[in-house]
């Protein structure tokens, strides 16, 4: 017998979402962070942070709650004006900023401290939370828009953190479940380790196959779904949305996936052709688990997706 909806439903609210006592400690310690830094750069630098903004999973609650497979990180958008795009670079903002959390935090590890590709990363011991501060120069024109860097080749990309945040939102008011199946999908993704399949990607993938097939169904089939898409496509075809408008450009990428908020944008264009038959091999054997696990009704072999700790019930 197939997965009920109540199944997966406590699953979700019991294992994978981030319950909200923990997200209360992490909005603290993130607030925390936020107003020394902000504090720190504005008495040390000529930077000009206009706002700061929570944004990625945890903003848009797609979050899973932190194991040994599953980590927390927080991106937090400082927003940066008078600045000019053609000119700077993520180097010197993520330099600065790094050299902030080096004086604001003299007595933590150097190597808790990071230079990602986009962002400066912290990451805090006590609680397991990594911090990604990711600067982007504000366009003046367009409100939440600006410019985000790459640090390896100095491409830049624009973003709106606060748009995709509300893309996520807009897709949860039109099916309620919509955050629990793209859940559903990263803790699949993280326990198959494909890491080159980001969580940006799974929630416009997710969004996409929504679009595709609306909300009918259960939870368990539109998960199979998610995966049988990806295994059928091959992940060949762009993946566009009504957000985009009808001029939408080409690009010569393995996987094309374009950012609602942003036609110049492709959120897997640092997918290669490689780890695309990887993703698309690992989605083809997980429909086929799914299909025997839910034919069969074993839980065991459902673990084989989601881990030790996939349970539907208190006596599971």
């Amino acid at each position: 017998m197939p997965l009920s909806n109540t199944d997966i439903r406590y699953y979700d609210s019991t294992v994978l979402r981030l319950p909200s006592d923990r997200r209360t400690a992490y909005h603290e310690q993130v607030d925390r962070l936020v107003a020394a830094l902000s504090k720190k750069l504005h008495e040390q630098t000529d930077i000009k942070i206009t706002k700061v903004v929570k944004a990625g999973s945890f903003a848009k609650y797609t979050i899973l709650r932190k194991t040994s497979e599953d980590p927390v990180d927080v991106d937090v958008v400082f927003y940066i004006s008078g600045r000019s795009v053609s000119q700077e670079t993520l180097a010197s903002l993520s330099q600065t900023i790094y050299d902030g959390l080096i004086k604001l935090y003299p007595n933590k590890s150097v190597e808790d401290f990071q230079i990602q590709r986009k962002a400066a990363t912290v990451t805090f011991a006590g609680s397991g939370l990594s911090v990604d501060i990711v600067p982007v120069i504000e366009d003046p024109t367009r409100a939440g828009y600006g410019w985000q860097f790459d640090i390896h080749d100095g491409t830049r990309v624009q973003t709106c953190a606060p748009c995709q945040i509300r893309f996520v939102r807009e897709r949860k008011n039109a099916d309620p479940d919509f955050r629990t199946l793209v859940r559903l999908a990263k803790k699949w993704r993280n326990r198959v380790e494909l890491k080159p399949l980001k969580s940006f990607a799974i929630e416009l993938i997710m969004a996409h196959v929504l679009a595709k097939n609306g909300t009918a169904g259960s939870l368990e089939k539109r998960f199979r779904d998610f995966l049988l898409y990806i295994a059928q496509s091959g992940l060949k075809e762009a993946i566009t949305f009504p957000e985009n408008g009808n001029v939408v450009p080409t690009f010569p990428d393995p996987v094309v996936i374009i950012d609602p908020v942003c036609n110049t944008n492709n959120v897997a264009s640092r997918i290669s052709e490689a780890e695309r038959k990887e993703i698309v091999a690992a989605a083809h054997e997980a429909w086929e688990t799914a299909v025997f696990a839910s034919t069969e009704d074993d839980i065991e072999i459902w673990k084989e997706l989601f881990g030790p700790r996939f349970t539907v019930g208190e006596s599971a």
